[in-house]
């Protein structure tokens, strides 16, 4: 019991990784998930709190902004390094992402690259194989894929703010809340015309929020192996999925990063919205990022869109030629 309640505060507390999923590691760890329990029931409270037009406005911001952060430097930045960026921007957008209360960046880092290395095996810590409640969230809720996986992240760990935040992500998340509680209360004093609290924009702002930000990033380990098109030939079962690319600013796109991962961009073709690649690139003009690593050419031409057009470019100078020559088509 004690041991639980420590990870609460120092996930690094339990230093060893278990090397191999058992029925007794694949168990949810009910005492350690006690927080994660709370953060839903607390949904609830929407029914007391009342709503405003500037909870709602702030709950959707918050979203936005921590969503970016999880996909633009969780995942494209931290997991794949497809772009570069000064040590400052790395840990204000880190920060923000821990926010996000999705464990420590370089725990979400790290799995997220033992995923890849193992998609929809047995070593894949969210398999889709074992079905889709674990994909989504039996995974990071048992023993097995409590410890951040030190060993593919060796490249992070000189930076001591970056294993900080890993270890102490729970209090930066605490302490956002609290913030964000403070803030609300300001607010009825000063501005009493946005009609709003402190225990609103809790509830509203970082509850919710929290709770549809989570469930939107799993979904891409869930339902991103179950619903969409298949623009490539890959092992795995990954999928393009346009819904889910708009709800988490460009991740949907699944199929595509599972067959290059090493791309800053995800939405391959224009009509693939890819908003995190978007403000990237915003980024990028201002100097914020650089190096944003493109597709290569060779990606487009074994890709199914690419193969359709092909052919249908065939077909319509053949039918073409014979037209010409008065031949019958």
């Amino acid at each position: 019991m004690l041991n639980r309640v420590m990870q609460w505060i120092d996930s690094w507390s339990k230093p060893i990784q278990a090397q191999s999923i058992s029925s007794e590691n694949k168990q949810i760890q009910w005492v350690r998930i006690i927080p994660f329990i709370i953060l839903h029931i607390a949904c609830l409270a929407v029914f007391y709190v009342g709503i405003s037009w500037f909870a709602l406005a702030f709950m959707l911001m918050f979203y936005l902004i921590r969503m970016f952060s999880i996909t633009a430097f969780f995942h494209r930045y931290l997991s794949h390094k497809t772009f570069k960026t000064s040590r400052v921007v790395q840990f204000i957008f880190v920060l923000i992402g821990t926010m996000s209360a999705q464990r420590g960046p370089l725990w979400w880092a790290a799995h997220h690259r033992y995923h890849h290395r193992f998609t929809d095996t047995a070593q894949d810590p969210h398999s889709s194989t074992h079905g889709f409640w674990y994909s989504h969230i039996g995974w990071f809720l048992n023993d097995y894929n409590f410890a951040t996986r030190k060993e593919v992240i060796k490249d992070w760990l000189k930076y001591p703010e970056l294993v900080w935040l890993d270890r102490f992500s729970l209090i930066i998340v605490l302490l956002t809340a609290v913030a964000i509680y403070a803030l609300g209360e300001w607010l009825a004093v000063v501005y009493p015309s946005l009609a709003t609290s402190g225990l609103q924009l809790l509830v509203w702002g970082f509850v919710v929020s929290t709770v549809l930000l989570i469930h939107a990033t799993l979904c891409i380990n869930s339902l991103a192996h179950l619903y969409g098109s298949r623009d490539f030939e890959t092992e795995d079962q990954s999928r393009n999925n346009l819904f889910l690319s708009i709800i988490t600013l460009g991740e949907g796109w699944h199929n595509n990063h599972h067959y290059y991962a090493g791309s800053a961009r995800q939405g391959f073709y224009w009509w693939q919205i890819d908003i995190t690649y978007y403000v990237l690139k915003i980024m990028s003009w201002v100097g914020l990022v650089w190096g944003l690593k493109p597709i290569p050419a060779r990606v487009y031409e074994v890709s199914k869109i690419a193969q359709s057009a092909s052919k249908v470019n065939i077909f319509i100078k053949t039918k073409t030629k014979k037209n010409s020559t008065g031949e019958s088509t």
